[in-house]
């Protein structure tokens, strides 16, 4: 199948899944990010902004993959206020390990989410005791951020903007990255990837806005094109087709995504993003929310074609096991997810297969 073009005008979703988030003081910030992905911050300075609240995710590496950031970020989108979730702009575990840059195209979906990103940078670390070159436990410079949030909570516009401001500070929070990685890499010992390479790249960024967006597009576009080729663990792919979809907002930037399996019905057409597990009744929960990342995008498309045919685009949320479990045979917290599921996708207009049965068609759970 030839890659899908849509576009997106809005985002309207209602999240049902959510968690139950804790409050902290931001005083209590560096607890917070030791002890939850996802929290209520309350910003208390006894002025104007006395008793602000915000919902707050964050990443462990910038790199979407890693750790299920998009189900912390999901796990915020309950909340009425403000929602923020923080990146690091460049995640360096080492010599011996992974090193991750921030991407244009992650700030742009947590745009089109309505999320503000505070990016962030590490500043102190361990050194990991089974590796000579590679770091553990990384934590972020915690005043950065407190700074970060308190200037956010007197910005008057939207998300986007917001987001496009940081993009503007890339190559200056880049600089306090480098800088942090240096020392802690005197200090521990520990050689890192090559930090002039890094500062390079930041340099890129320094220079303008534009590049960070041209760059990261490149990067992402080839990221689409290994992926749409790529099945992973995860995935359990069975009809459809893997394709590129390529989504254009208002504004005419682009997002590329991939879609694990899309196939035409007449004038439908099914696009399923793909969840499995091998040994258990039913994918995690984190994997769920994860999927739900993508009904949010795909509920709200329009203009869906396949080259310059329109479909009608049907989103599916497809959970599949190694091998065939009956509901019945379900505990009841097992049931209670998917009975919230089958829900939020009544109300959000996508359908959910489980094993190849429609949730809203087994009677055990309607």
């Amino acid at each position: 199948m030839d890659g899908i073009t849509a576009k997106i005008t809005g985002i309207k979703y209602k999240p049902l899944l959510c968690a139950k988030l804790k409050l902290f003081n931001i005083k209590s910030l560096d607890k917070a990010l030791s002890t939850t992905s996802a929290f209520i911050l309350n910003v208390s300075d006894g002025c104007l902004f006395n008793n602000s609240q915000i919902a707050v995710s964050w990443w462990v590496s910038a790199k979407r993959t890693r750790s299920y950031p998009y189900a912390r970020v999901y796990d915020t989108l309950g909340f009425s206020g403000r929602k923020v979730t923080i990146i690091p702009i460049v995640k360096d575990e080492g010599a011996d390990g992974d090193r991750d840059f921030l991407q244009w195209d992650t700030v742009s979906l947590m745009s089109l989410l309505g999320i503000y990103v505070v990016i962030g940078y590490y500043s102190d670390a361990e050194k990991n005791k089974k590796y000579e070159n590679k770091i553990t436990n990384q934590r972020y410079d915690i005043k950065y951020l407190e700074n970060e949030i308190r200037e956010l909570l007197t910005y008057q516009s939207d998300a986007l903007h917001w987001n496009l401001s940081r993009l503007e500070k890339a190559g200056e929070i880049g600089k306090k990255a480098i800088d942090a990685y240096e020392e802690i890499s005197k200090k521990l010992k520990v050689k890192m990837h090559s930090l002039d390479s890094a500062k390079d790249w930041f340099e890129e960024l320094r220079k303008n806005k534009d590049t960070f967006l041209n760059l990261s597009r490149v990067s992402a576009e080839k990221a689409q094109k290994r992926e749409s080729v790529t099945v992973q663990p995860k995935e359990l792919l069975e009809e459809g087709d893997k394709t590129t979809i390529t989504i254009t907002n208002y504004l005419g930037g682009k997002y590329f995504f991939t879609c694990d399996e899309a196939k035409i019905q007449g004038n439908e057409l099914h696009l399923i993003e793909g969840k499995h597990t091998r040994e258990k009744k039913l994918p995690s929960l984190n994997d769920i929310k994860d999927g739900l990342i993508k009904m949010i995008l795909f509920t709200n498309l329009v203009e869906v074609k396949v080259g310059n045919q329109e479909y009608n685009a049907i989103p599916i949320l497809k959970l599949t096991t190694g091998h065939t479990t009956k509901v019945d045979s379900f505990i009841s917290k097992e049931k209670a997810i998917l009975n919230s599921l089958m829900q939020e996708s009544k109300k959000n207009n996508f359908r959910v297969l489980l094993n190849g049965e429609y949730l809203d068609s087994i009677q055990s759970l309607r």
